[in-house]
């Protein structure tokens, strides 16, 4: 049976919101033959955020030494066995419960496209939704469209709305090992080899609170931020450069 696999990286202080996500994907409507897989991945060894999220035949729990969410997501993804891919952090939700269902049908019926991405809903504390501004148009993605605008210091996606093919994902290996911008770094090395398509309806709920790590002085350092830009670009260009592209058939 085909499955799409949702991989949550966790850190202990970090679940407060995970039993809402859980819910979230439990509601979710897949097309008929498909199933959903949940991996859960503790960004450290304390077993609490873990302890939060219920046992079930459809979700896969582990832990692993701290080491940020890039390395959280790679090791969760060595336990991802869906044909598709998508990351959804434990403080996020899906819009709808079509959300997971539109990226399959995108990718099912367009064997060589790569991946999707969608627009993101900002949900602030006082419950307002707010959308994203600079949203791509929906439909085939131009080549280098999110590259050109990380560029230009605005990347037009959140990297959270990704699903890929999970093999394309660990072709590239997995997420860049930077402290930040690696959920961005792995769309535009998708990006680099091959097609995306933008869908039109949102694909995130992403939650703004104080305990994010978004909010924090180390993730608005401004020689970080530019740094671990840098090398997500640099990488890019350079898969660009040398002309190879992924094949669903390779």
């Amino acid at each position: 049976m085909p499955t799409i696999t949702v991989l949550t990286p966790v850190y202990e202080g970090g679940y407060a919101y995970l039993h809402e996500l859980h819910e979230c994907l439990s509601g979710q409507k897949l097309p008929a033959g498909w199933q959903l897989e949940w991996v859960v991945q503790e960004d450290g060894r304390t077993g609490k955020p873990l302890e939060a999220v219920p046992d079930a035949p459809w979700i896969s729990k582990s832990a692993g030494r701290w080491g940020g969410a890039a390395q959280a997501r790679t090791l969760g993804l060595a336990r991802a066995t869906g044909t598709l891919l998508r990351c959804v952090d434990a403080d996020d939700l899906l819009p709808d419960q079509e959300t997971l269902a539109r990226d399959i049908e995108i990718l099912e019926a367009n064997p060589s496209y790569g991946w999707t991405v969608a627009p993101c809903l900002d949900l602030h504390p006082d419950g307002r939704l707010e959308p994203g501004p600079n949203d791509p148009a929906p439909g085939l993605l131009p080549e280098r469209a999110l590259l050109d605008g990380a560029k230009r210091g605005e990347l037009p996606v959140m990297g959270t709305t990704l699903t890929a093919r999970t093999g394309l994902v660990c072709l590239l290996g997995g997420w860049p090992a930077i402290p930040a911008f690696e959920d961005a770094g792995v769309v535009l090395l998708c990006e680099a080899v091959s097609r995306g398509w933008m869908q039109a309806k949102p694909g995130e709920i992403y939650r703004k609170h104080p305990g994010q790590h978004t909010v924090t002085a180390a993730y608005h350092d401004d020689e970080e931020k530019r740094l671990r830009q840098e090398i997500v670009i640099d990488r890019a260009e350079a898969l660009h450069a040398s002309g190879w592209r992924w094949s669903p058939t390779a």
